[in-house]
This record gives C-alpha cells, sequence and structure tokens, in this order.
C-alpha cells in the first residue's frame, strides 16, 4: 500500500469500527499518541462514545512530560486519566535485562487493562507505526499478546506519515522528537536506578537548550556518549568546553561524541 489516501482511509475505518464504543488510548504525549487519540476522538463525536487518554506517569520517563501530555490531550478532546507507576519494582526490570521493554511494556499494558475494567471499557489502542515493526522493538510482542490495538501499524502509517498527517490536523506535537523511556540510555546488563536517570535526563535537558532536535546521552559507566544528528555535530564541537564542564559536574570522567551521529536504538547493537 502506497497511497496516503488509502492509508487514510483504511486507518479511518479502523478507528470508526473501534469507536462503536469507548474507547482507551494508551496516550504518551508523542506525536503517534496524539494522532491516534485524535482520530478516536473524532471518531467518537459521531458515535458518542467517550475516549479516554490513559497517561502513564513513570519513572522511566522525563517528568515534564506529563503536563505537556496533559494540554496535549485535552486540546484534542479526550479525557485525560494519569495512572503513576513504578516500573523498576514492577516490571523487575532494575538490572536493565535484555527483555526489560517486553517486561516493561506487559507490567504497563496490565495497569492499563485494571484501570479499562474500572471504566468499563474492552478496547484499548496504542501507537505503534510501520517503522516500530521493523526494528527491535520487544515490546510489540507483549501488546500483541495482550490483545492490545495497533491502528497506525495495522494501516501500514510510517513515522512520516504519522507526522504528516498531525501536520495537516495542526496537532501541536508533529514535530516532536520521539522521547523514549530513559533506561535504553544504559548497556543492557547495566544496573539502572532513578538517580542515574534523572542525571541522563538534566544532561539532555541541557543540551536540547544549546539547540539540539535530536539528542541522547548514552551512558557507559562513567563515559557519556553524545548522540545528536550530524548536521548539529559542529554545534557540540563549537561549545564543547561548556558542554564538558557541565557532565563532568553531574558526575561522568569521560564526555565523548559519537561520530555516527544520532542512531534511535543504538544500545539495541547486541
Amino acid at each position: 500500500m502506497n497511497s496516503c489516501q488509502e492509508k487514510k482511509d483504511k486507518i479511518s475505518k479502523i478507528i470508526h469500527e473501534c469507536a462503536q464504543e469507548d474507547l482507551i488510548v494508551a496516550f504518551s504525549g508523542g506525536v503517534d499518541s496524539s494522532l491516534l487519540l485524535k482520530l478516536a476522538c473524532d471518531a467518537a463525536k459521531e458515535t458518542g462514545k467517550k475516549v479516554y487518554g490513559i497517561y502513564l506517569h513513570t519513572m522511566l520517563h522525563p517528568a515534564k512530560e506529563a503536563k505537556e501530555a496533559q494540554k496535549v490531550a485535552q486540546d484534542l478532546g479526550g479525557i485525560f486519566r494519569v495512572l503513576k507507576l513504578d516500573e523498576l519494582e514492577g516490571a523487575g526490570i532494575a538490572d536493565n535485562p535484555l527483555d526489560r521493554c517486553y517486561r516493561c511494556k506487559r507490567y504497563l499494558f496490565e495497569r492499563i487493562q485494571d484501570e479499562a475494567k474500572v471504566l468499563g471499557v474492552s478496547t484499548i489502542l496504542e501507537g505503534t507505526n510501520k517503522d516500530d515493526c521493523q526494528v527491535y522493538r520487544p515490546g510489540i510482542r507483549a501488546v500483541r499478546e495482550m490483545g492490545i490495538l495497533s491502528p497506525l501499524a495495522d494501516a501500514e502509517f510510517t513515522k512520516a506519515d504519522v507526522r504528516r498527517l498531525a501536520k495537516e490536523y495542526q496537532i501541536s506535537v508533529s514535530d516532536k522528537p520521539s522521547t523514549p523511556c530513559l533506561a535504553t540510555r544504559f548497556p543492557y546488563g547495566t544496573p539502572i536506578s532513578y538517580e542515574e536517570m534523572r542525571k541522563v535526563e538534566q544532561g539532555e535537558n541541557f543540551l536540547k537548550g544549546l539547540g539540539l532536535y535530536n539528542v541522547r546521552l548514552r551512558i557507559h559507566r562513567d563515559i557519556a556518549r553524545i548522540e545528536t544528528d550530524q548536521k548539529d555535530l559542529h554545534l557540540l564541537v563549537e561549545k564543547r568546553g561548556m558542554i564538558t564542564e557541565y557532565l563532568k559536574h553531574l558526575g561522568y570522567l569521560y564526555i565523548t561524541l559519537d561520530l555516527e551521529g544520532f542512531r534511535s536504538g543504538s544500545m539495541d547493537v547486541l
């Protein structure tokens, strides 16, 4: 399927079928789940059903995301609800195992399913897209095993398709960079803690403040390896003094720049 219109028609059909009853959208505030929530809310206006945007307030994601997500959900017309969770303990992933994403995703969606029972909702949607299915994403297996629906992937929407349609709908986060969980900044098998993840969050916020779009601070014990888009590598070199000073203040002894640039999932190279 290549036609943008064909994809739009397909996802519209999927969402309208789902909206014959109340729905839950697993809502992160990113562009994928925001587009999904928009489509679901529009369909529900026609069917008279409710759409809940369930946000998982977890310790593995930057703290500021929750408030931003609430505003986006309300702008789109969803009923915003928050579940506060502790994945390190609840999902048993403090040692950062190879199947971390699977364990975590299963734990998170079990909590959403619990909330769905309370709300009397049987259909849960989530925002996996076609591109996600082409790379190492063990969490997708958990989603499928649990019967969670992935309309964007089913309609063959790539990330570019998602951003394009989100822009058409004037969704405020259409250009927002992806913000995967902070555990992805550490090699598998390296114990992770909330303290270390908060340090990464501080470091990445500092780097984003320099005008970078995509940026990851990958941590190898006392080494902080910076990834950013290749077109922006020169900014890190030009500002290397202040960057080194700030990151060393956080406790990292060696500050390195990855010459390959930003690569989503670079820690999945085994």
